[in-house]
């Protein structure tokens, strides 16, 4: 392939509603596609100058449309750059993160089906993320700009260009345009991509789409924090508090990306939890309980407090007086098969959601439902947050009994505030 040539062509005045900007055409040895700049006020090139790396988007630039952030995120750099007095926009026409607009418009038909903008992209034979910055660098390198203020929330675009020799000497934070039709989009962003987004504001949001089900089931996701040792807590039945203010929003987004969110009663017992998003924009998932003794007190937050009662999943042993009590309070109680050792059977749990019109779970603890969860092979992503603490206390995970160790495919990190967020999708080794 020949190197990478580009080449300015002309530049022409462009008055805008928040000023008046000169607007740089491009060309380039590598494709035939027309990369912009949009250039506000003159640079002092010995200082970072504010700038913004923004891919096509057809539908959010021009249409509007409200299933992603990209127009607002557009419309706001030209407001920062104006007010800053100087900056860029390099604006790139890779449509869809790279996939062009046909196969954008394929992938937003499979996330009306239940895939998110991830597994959306996969589908279709793409990568997640398909973009290349090596044009933008090129186009800073043209306008004399070798440091930059970046406007993005995307950890991957300020690495990639500081690996093509730009140096990004501050990250500006956009902050997101959440509405209801693109608040499962962001969070997927958050989770999967790495974004460094706050979605602390409060607004509608709709029910996500159903996910297909594997094996008939609902998709797990496995969520919890741990210490660097591996410790939810100092000893059980002990609450303890590990997640920062940051991850725990990214936990409350991840809640409201799900139909239901699932404890034991031994959280319930020694947190006494309410398992809603207040921290973010979305509908608070159904609250599950797996209480195999009925021991839920009836003065349980998710009894009293929480706006959808819990689904308490009991054995058939269990005692139908407090079944009666709990039924009283607005509680759906689900009696199903226990296992060897008086636990409720997980698999025949699994199979009864669907009733409820839950495709999406959420697992969040304790130590005894995460391990059984684990080593009942029932986990499809995982998600840990881990603290920078040795606590030397109760492991999350247990003994598997000698059952397949699941490995994490596409693992990605990130680091929220003081602690690193750790996620992937799981592969069970006797199932590949």
């Amino acid at each position: 392939m020949k190197k990478l040539a580009v080449e300015r062509r002309t530049c022409a005045r462009i008055p805008t509603e928040v000023g008046e900007f000169q607007l740089c055409y491009y060309q380039n040895n590598q494709d035939q596609k027309e990369h912009l700049a949009l250039v506000f006020g003159e640079m002092v090139l010995q200082e970072p100058s504010l700038v913004r790396i923004h891919s096509e988007c057809f539908t959010g630039d021009v249409l509007g449309s409200l299933r992603c952030d990209c127009g607002p995120q557009l419309n706001q750099a030209m407001e920062k750059i104006a007010q800053a007095g100087a900056g860029v926009i390099v604006y790139l026409r890779q449509e869809g993160r790279g996939i062009g607009l046909l196969d954008k418009l394929r992938a937003y038909n499979l996330q009306d089906e239940g895939y998110d903008t991830v597994d959306a992209n996969l589908k279709l034979g793409h990568q997640a993320d398909a973009r290349d910055y090596t044009i933008a660098a090129r186009i800073l390198d043209d306008l004399g700009v070798s440091s930059v203020r970046l406007l993005t929330n995307n950890p991957s675009k300020i690495e990639s260009l500081e690996q093509l020799g730009i140096q990004v000497a501050e990250r500006v934070p956009m902050p997101a345009a959440l509405t209801v039709e693109n608040a499962a989009y962001l969070a997927t962003k958050v989770e999967r991509m790495r974004h460094l987004l706050n979605l602390n504001g409060r607004s509608p949001q709709p029910s996500p789409k159903p996910k297909p089900m594997p094996n008939g089931r609902p998709f797990v996701t496995l969520s919890y924090a741990q210490s660097v040792d591996g410790s939810i807590t100092r000893q059980r039945g002990q609450p303890m508090v590990l997640s920062g203010q940051e991850s725990l929003t990214l936990t409350h987004q991840l809640r409201a990306s799900h139909d239901a969110i699932l404890v034991g009663i031994g959280t319930v017992l020694a947190d006494d939890p309410r398992l809603t998003v207040r921290l973010v924009a979305g509908a608070d998932p159904q609250p599950i309980i797996v209480d195999s003794q009925l021991r839920l007190p009836l003065t349980a937050k998710l009894l009293i407090e929480h706006p959808r009662k819990p689904i308490v999943a009991t054995a058939e042993t269990a005692a139908s007086t407090k079944e009666h009590a709990l039924l009283d309070l607005g509680a759906t109680v689900v009696r199903l098969p226990a296992t060897a050792n008086g636990q409720v059977s997980l698999p025949a749990l699994l199979a009864r959601l669907p009733q409820f019109h839950i495709r999406r779970l959420m697992v969040e603890g304790g130590a005894g439902i995460i391990t059984s969860f684990l080593a009942a092979q029932l986990v499809d992503r995982l998600v840990i947050t881990v603290a920078p603490l040795l606590v030397g206390g109760l492991n999350a995970v247990g003994n598997l009994n000698g059952h397949g160790l699941p490995q994490l495919q596409n693992p990605q990190t990130q680091w929220l505030g003081k602690d690193m967020i750790l996620s992937g999708d799981v592969s069970w080794p006797e199932k590949s």
